[in-house]
């Protein structure tokens, strides 16, 4: 029986990982090294550009259903923070969407 050295492991662990990339870099170690370095660089900064992502779309929800009812995002935010009501633009943007009745409530709060 054959003993498999621990290069051979890790090249076919590191294959494994690179599966799916075009071309040798799922197929030719030193490629598929490079490739999946440079993928899990982008990956990193991608989990940071979808939080800033995300929250330009709450505050954009939000300006928007905000002005349906005769008010801007940045006054509402100021009389907020002046009303001492402490809700994150996640909530608000999905009770803007889905719980009009509620925001209503805190637009209303708030003027």
């Amino acid at each position: 029986m054959r003993v498999k050295s621990k290069a051979q492991i890790r090249h076919r662990k590191l294959l494994k990982r690179a599966k799916g990339y075009r071309m040798t870099k799922h197929r030719l170690v030193k490629a598929a090294s490079e490739a999946t370095l440079h993928a899990g660089q982008y990956a990193y900064a991608g989990r940071k550009l979808r939080k800033r992502q995300l929250r330009s779309l709450w505050i954009t929800r939000l300006n928007i259903a905000l002005r349906q009812a005769g008010m801007t995002y940045s006054t509402f935010i100021n009389r907020l923070k002046v009303a001492n009501i402490t809700i994150n633009r996640k909530i608000l943007a999905e009770m803007a969407v889905n719980d009009s009745n509620s925001f209503k409530a805190i637009i209303d709060k708030v003027k």
